[in-house]
Formats: structure tokens, C-alpha cells, sequence
């Protein structure tokens, strides 16, 4: 796999080349894509965490897209000290709480203390993207142990059937179901963990045969995963993990298009209410960057502009498009801007650009894809 080396522009000079890297003709000028990588950094508190927003939350998923918006946008120091929060807020388990305090001094109280799988896994996405972006094998290897601990722990709630279950409680409690969604990003982070225990000589085959597993689940047993096709990660996630590809990923893309995507506004969250979103939108302009759907991919990512604020180069979350039966009119909604919607958008434009870390992250060629199964009713083992 081809990798850059590591940087060695200032900042300021890394910043410059990758804003207009990443300027898409019709969608963005690298003088706006800088002033939103400049709003992203603004946020980063001094001990490396991205909160959703000042005074917010913020949540390890989030931060580490955060965290690769940085790397894509060439902000290398950025994102290796969001990596570093990462691995000191870890807890004992392996796994991190599903959301932090955002607060002066940067408190890192967890307000959230459920352990979800999805959240603690994303970490060898994020840890492998910032090595294909830098070439920085002393990262790699001193991020071994949280990528280890990490990935054991989301395993150790894997079923007989190979899907993951996608939580556990403070009492030790696992979850009775697992995410179609959460699953997919653990397909894609299983990748990658095995992708990081190769390049560092780690023999892991335990890990090679549960991505397997996972990866003949999320494929051809849609029947474990709870039903939630309403919601439009369902319908484009396994694209975006990297477990469908060909046909079989166009036709999942065409099947759900009608029921989610809405003309010059951008994706639905949920596929029954009025209310497109930013983060959606744009990983959907990730997963048709992924099938080689380019065109439909840059008109999202035009399409979700109304979301923008110029003054600062923000997202608002979504705007709800007309009134629902909830009791919202048309209006921005929620009242909030969000590092990760901004990082979203980023990450897809960075694709589009042929940004080789995003590229190979997103893309998954050249990741490892675990052992074949074989599989009966209710269990899959190595073939």
C-alpha cells in the first residue's frame, strides 16, 4: 500500500496544500474550506478532545471523524493530540463511555456511561487513516496497545452468529441486539485493526476469523441485525464500512434512493419525517465515491450547502423541510453547528480529491478482510 511520509511542512504550509487539495469546483474555494478546518481546530480543547460544539458533549465516534478531517485537511499535529485524549481517556475495559462532559479545564467526566461498541472500535479507523496521512511509525506503534485493548473489547461482545452486540451497561449488562449501522463501522474497524496488527508484525488470527464472521453476517444474514430500515445509515452503511462493493452496493444504493434522498436539500435522517441531515448526506457522498458514483456524490455534497454558515464555515446539524407531525415547522434543526457534520463533509471532499489516506481508509482496498466462514442458522466459523 502506497503511504505518504511524513510531513514535514510547517502548519500553516500543510494546511495551504491541503485546502486546495481538497477545493471542489461548484461545492467549496479552499479559502472556505480553510475557514471551516480553522472552525473545526477553533473547538479542539487543549487537551486534544473535539467536542461537538462548545459547551456540548462530545463523544469518541465523533472525535476521531473530527480527528480525520484534521489529518485529510493537513493539520497532522491536530489530530495526533486527539489521538493522544484518546488513548488517556480509555478506560480499563479497552472500551470508552458514549459521551463526555464538555467543559472549562476540559473535563472529561463521562456523562454517558454506556460502553458502545461502534464508539470504541472507530479507533483503528482513526489510528490507520493518521498513519497513511503522516508515515509516523512511533505513533503506530505507541497506539497499539489502545487499537488492542480497543478491539478486544468490542469482540469479547461478539455472537455466534458473528454480528456485535452494540453495548454494555455500568453493571456489566450486554445489549440484546445488534446495530446493522454500528456494525458496518466495526467491519470497517476490524479492517483496519488488522491492517495496523500487520504493518506492526502482531499475529492476531482471532481477529482475522471475527472479521470474517462479521463481514458473512452484515452480508448475507440481514435477519440478526434489529430492523431499523427506516433510519438512512441502515441503508448506506454496509457501503461505507466496505462490506458491499459491486453490484450488490449499487443495488442496495438504488434500492433506498427515492425513499431518502431529497432534491436539492440532501438526505433524510429518518426515512418517514420531513428532516435532512448533514452528516448523512455527506457519508452517502462517501459511500457513492466508494462505487465510483462521483457525480451523484459532488451533487449531495452542493446540495447540503444551504447547511453552511458562512461567518464561521460551520454545518448546521439539519433543517427540518416542511411541517411534521412532531410540531416543527421548516426551520434549522437542531440549533446547533457540529465539528463532526463539518468533518464529514471534509472527509468526502477529501475522497474526491484522491487523498491517498482517506482513499485507502474509505475505499478498503488493500485493507485485509478477514478469514471465509462457513456458516449454518446460527453460527459461522472458519471455513
Amino acid at each position: 500500500m502506497t503511504v505518504r511520509s511524513a510531513r514535514s511542512a510547517s502548519p500553516v504550509e500543510g494546511l495551504a496544500a491541503a485546502t486546495e487539495l481538497l477545493a471542489c469546483e461548484g461545492v467549496l474555494s479552499a479559502a472556505q474550506i480553510r475557514t471551516t478546518v480553522e472552525a473545526i481546530a477553533a473547538l479542539q480543547r487543549p487537551d486534544g478532545a473535539i467536542p461537538w460544539f462548545h459547551g456540548g458533549h462530545l463523544d469518541p465516534w465523533d472525535h476521531i471523524e473530527a480527528a480525520m478531517a484534521l489529518d485529510a485537511a493537513g493539520l497532522a499535529d491536530r489530530a495526533l493530540a486527539a489521538y493522544r485524549w484518546l488513548a488517556a481517556s480509555q478506560n480499563p475495559d479497552g472500551s470508552w463511555y458514549a459521551a463526555y462532559a464538555d467543559a472549562p479545564g476540559g473535563v472529561t467526566e463521562p456523562t454517558n456511561r454506556l460502553r458502545e461498541t461502534n464508539f470504541s472500535a472507530y479507533i483503528a479507523v482513526g489510528v490507520w487513516h493518521h498513519w497513511l496521512a503522516t508515515g509516523d511509525e512511533d505513533f503506530l506503534a505507541q497506539m497499539w496497545q489502545p487499537v488492542q485493548r480497543a478491539t478486544d473489547f468490542v469482540l469479547s461482545l461478539q455472537t455466534a452468529g458473528g454480528e456485535i452486540l452494540w453495548c454494555r451497561d455500568e453493571q456489566g449488562r450486554e445489549a440484546d441486539e445488534a446495530l446493522l449501522t454500528g456494525c458496518s463501522s466495526m467491519y470497517q474497524a476490524l479492517r483496519c485493526a488488522l491492517a495496523v496488527a500487520e504493518r506492526l508484525g502482531r499475529d492476531r488470527p482471532d481477529w482475522e476469523l471475527a472479521c470474517g464472521r462479521l463481514g458473512h453476517a452484515l452480508t448475507a444474514h440481514p435477519e440478526r441485525f434489529a430492523d431499523k430500515g427506516t433510519y438512512s445509515m441502515d441503508w448506506y452503511y454496509p457501503v461505507l464500512g466496505t462490506a458491499l462493493r459491486g453490484a450488490a452496493a449499487e443495488q442496495r444504493i438504488a434500492e433506498g434512493w427515492d425513499d431518502f434522498v431529497v432534491r436539492d436539500l440532501g438526505v433524510r435522517c429518518v426515512s418517514t419525517n420531513p428532516w435532512v441531515t448533514g452528516g448523512e448526506t455527506c457519508e452517502l457522498a462517501l459511500a457513492l465515491w466508494a462505487i465510483g458514483d462521483t457525480e451523484r456524490a459532488r451533487m449531495l455534497l452542493r446540495d447540503i450547502q444551504h447547511l453552511r454558515d458562512d461567518a464561521d464555515g460551520m454545518y448546521w446539524t439539519g433543517r427540518v423541510f416542511e411541517a411534521d407531525g412532531a410540531g416543527h415547522e421548516p426551520a434549522l434543526w437542531p440549533v446547533e453547528k457540529t465539528t463532526w457534520t463539518a468533518g464529514a463533509l471534509l472527509l468526502a471532499l477529501a475522497v474526491l480529491a484522491e487523498e491517498k489516506a482517506t482513499v485507502a481508509v474509505f475505499g478498503g482496498d488493500g485493507l485485509p478482510e478477514g478469514l471465509p466462514v462457513a456458516c449454518s442458522v446460527a453460527e459461522c466459523v472458519a471455513a
